[in-house]
């Protein structure tokens, strides 16, 4: 059972993870992605971008900013966990390969692995740079 005092938090995550969804929905929208054995861009572009913005997020959590209550649960968890989407990326996956795109279907999710991992990194290094130039 969850504690009152732990509800706040609850609250911050599920409005973080409603804007999140809202603005995934929104690329979709602008790159709509109707033809199963076609690269899916929008997701590809809103996975990576998600793991960009993870890795800055961390790097100013567990490096700027100290313990924050609502940063990481309405940022992390909420937005970019609303934002970044596996279950589409692996559906969008498994349609290329029933429609015999397998080679599309194999750089799509060798890509968004690859680039995923280290937009991470880029993240991280983005936020070391931003935060060393805040200091000088």
């Amino acid at each position: 059972m969850q504690r009152p005092r732990d509800l706040d938090v609850l609250g911050v995550i599920a409005v973080g993870g409603a804007l999140g969804s809202l603005a995934r929905y929104g690329l979709e929208r602008a790159v709509p992605h109707d033809d199963p054995a076609a690269f899916a861009w929008a997701t590809f572009v809103t996975n990576v971008l998600g793991c960009l913005l993870i890795g800055l997020l961390m790097w100013f959590v567990l490096e700027v900013w100290g313990a924050r209550r609502y940063a990481r649960p309405f940022l992390g968890i909420g937005f970019l966990g609303g934002f970044t989407t596996f279950s589409t990326y692996a559906v969008e996956a498994q349609g290329m390969a029933r429609a015999d795109a397998w080679g599309t279907a194999a750089v799509y999710v060798v890509a968004s692995v690859v680039l995923g991992l280290l937009a991470v990194r880029a993240g991280f290094w983005l936020g070391r740079l931003l935060a060393t130039a805040r200091r000088a």
